[in-house]
């Protein structure tokens, strides 16, 4: 049986983990395709079988460790907000009285009235009284009333 030449084995690692990288968009398999692509340049230079995989598995974690924290980061800096996420944290209006033992509540918030409870089991809000939104809550939103400063 004929042995494959390694440039060949390497440069098939570079596609499947590129194809699997694709695939899966997880920033997990690209690092180990970087170690893969040094260690078949590798075999142009005469570098032996051992002083490739060692390339490959050097090269890889060090990439992996180096290089994906800031990847990650980068990936996440433009992250948006969306829909309900996007109403944690801001200011409602009550337009029904909000008790959680009478199971009763609503705001509004962007002309859209939603189902409120307070984040207090033992607190009623009034109609009328400005609150922040802290959670959600499958469709209802967890609510703390705001103080009036004087």
């Amino acid at each position: 049986m004929m042995s494959m030449d390694p440039a060949i084995l390497w440069l098939g690692l570079v596609i499947l983990l590129l194809v699997i990288e694709i695939a899966t968009m997880g920033l997990t398999t690209i690092w180990f395709a970087g170690g893969a692509m040094v260690a078949f340049l590798s075999t142009f230079f005469g570098a032996g079988v051992a002083m490739q995989r060692t390339i490959f598995l050097g090269l890889s974690l060090v990439l992996l460790v180096v290089t994906r924290p800031m990847a990650v980061r980068y990936m996440r800096s433009g992250h948006v907000k969306t829909n309900a996420e996007s109403l944690i944290g801001r200011m409602a209006v009550v337009t029904a009285d909000i008790n959680n033992l009478a199971q009763s509540g609503e705001v509004i918030i962007s002309d859209v009235s939603w189902t409120a409870r307070s984040r207090e089991d033992g607190c009623v809000i009034p109609a009328g009284s400005k609150v922040r939104i802290c959670a959600i809550e499958g469709v209802k939103l967890i609510v703390e009333e705001m103080k009036q400063e004087l």
